[in-house]
């Protein structure tokens, strides 16, 4: 496993650096900007709320010369609270990311929370994406761009976004999982006693902490329970409201049906903590306690690849022979988004009609879908973009190449910045966008 998963994660980042580069060489730009500003981000999916630290800060500094404030309601007690009462006072935000379905986006145009940024990007890259971006605004009654969709691509509703691993699936322990002999698992429920003698193999992390299979937080909570939906999603079904889907639509089930999906996952649910396997911090922490939970090695599985993986599978410990890997459900039929020239229409990126400065951050909101900006702003621990050249990647004779430096942050290693990147250490400066 340690050789495949560290060769995955580096061919996976030099192959974001060949699919997305722009030409060789790095261009130094000049900041066109003079004035200093402090830009407020109203940011319904951020679970980091203050201002953005580190080597992306130092990047949208010399770039824009701008600082990100961001605004998490996620931080902030969850729900729609904060929301309304910004809307009310007339500013959501200079930036905004947020929801847009159920006439959300045309309730904020009508109440003059957002501004028309059509003159500012007409003639700028990110019209590439023009098809999806008057898709999404054809909504709204006055005529404009309000609204930019996320996850937008230029690629074929066929092709999977996923890569290498699913979005979704059950990623397990794979040590203790192999110090098991690999027991087959037929349903969802017979996972249940394999996550048990996992832990009872580890019942404690290597901070003393108790161990557990399941742990859970309230950040992501809306029409459903975000921790019961992700099973779900192991037999090819999503949510549209409060009603589960089947990918190809040929199936819906409402979450209350005795049968559902949804009920299978919270009877599921139920039993695993009568077995001592769920975290009972669950009721109270948030995304960021749950994250860390992952890194302190207290959690043996995770419906996610991009959460566990990152947070534990450092270098050292798979090494090790140690790491979240997924096991395999004989019955699972898992759910894949397929690319989307449309986007993601449920949530977007608006400028608000407060702010300050609205052609720069439409040159910033340009940046961030440019191949550039995506490269930085979707860098992660691992598993993400391959983050900005001349740091963590440069163009060799045979084109890009990871940096010593990238090797480490883009496997896990939590690498300490150097000066004139900002300082810190990588997942510090990660954006939080």
């Amino acid at each position: 496993m340690k050789k495949g998963w560290k060769k995955t994660l580096a061919v996976l980042a030099i192959c974001s650096l060949v699919i997305i580069s722009c030409s060789p060489g790095k261009k130094e730009e000049e900041c066109p900007y003079e004035d200093f500003i402090v830009v407020d981000v109203f940011d319904s999916l951020a679970n980091f709320q203050g201002i953005q630290s580190g080597w992306f800060a130092k990047i949208v500094k010399d770039k824009f010369n701008m600082e990100l404030n961001i605004i998490a309601p996620n931080v902030s007690g969850g729900g729609d609270t904060l929301f309304e009462i910004r809307s009310a006072a007339g500013n959501l935000g200079d930036l905004i990311i947020c929801p847009a379905e159920n006439g959300a986006l045309q309730d904020m145009v009508t109440a003059g929370l957002l501004i028309d940024m059509e003159p500012m990007i007409k003639d700028r890259q990110i019209m590439r994406f023009e098809g999806a971006i008057r898709a999404l605004n054809d909504s709204v009654s006055q005529p404009g761009i309000y609204a930019i969709p996320s996850e937008v691509s230029m690629n074929s509703p066929q092709t999977p976004m996923e890569d290498p691993d699913p979005i979704y699936g059950p990623y397990v322990r794979w040590d203790l999982y192999k110090e098991l002999g690999y027991p087959k698992i037929d349903t969802l429920e017979d996972l249940l006693p394999v996550l048990k003698q996992m832990q009872e193999l580890e019942p404690a992390a290597e901070n003393g902490d108790r161990t557990y299979a399941f742990s859970f937080f309230k950040d992501w909570d809306s029409n459903l329970m975000n921790a019961v939906k992700q099973p779900c999603c192991f037999y090819g079904y999503d949510e549209y409201g409060f009603v589960l889907v089947k990918a190809d639509s040929s199936d819906y089930q409402s979450i209350i049906e005795p049968d559902s999906l949804y009920m299978r996952v919270l009877k599921l649910y139920f039993d695993a903590n009568q077995m001592g396997l769920v975290d009972p911090e669950s009721s109270t922490q948030t995304y960021e306690s749950f994250e860390k939970k992952y890194k302190e090695g207290q959690l043996l599985f995770c419906t996610w690849p991009w959460v566990a993986q990152p947070a534990y599978n450092t270098e050292a410990r798979v090494q090790e022979g140690k790491g979240f890997m997924m096991a395999d459900i004989s019955d699972m039929v898992i759910y894949s988004y397929g690319c989307s020239p449309a986007g993601n229409q449920k949530v977007v990126m608006s400028i608000g009609s407060q702010a300050e400065d609205p052609e720069r951050l439409a040159a910033f909101i340009d940046w961030l879908y440019s191949p550039e900006g995506i490269r930085s702003n979707r860098a992660q621990t691992s598993g993400g973009m391959a983050g900005p050249e001349g740091l963590c990647w440069e163009y060799g004779e045979d084109g890009p190449v990871l940096t010593d430096f990238g090797k480490k942050a883009l496997l896990g290693e939590d690498a300490e910045v150097p000066e004139e990147w900002g300082s810190g250490t990588w997942s510090e400066g990660i954006s939080t966008l």
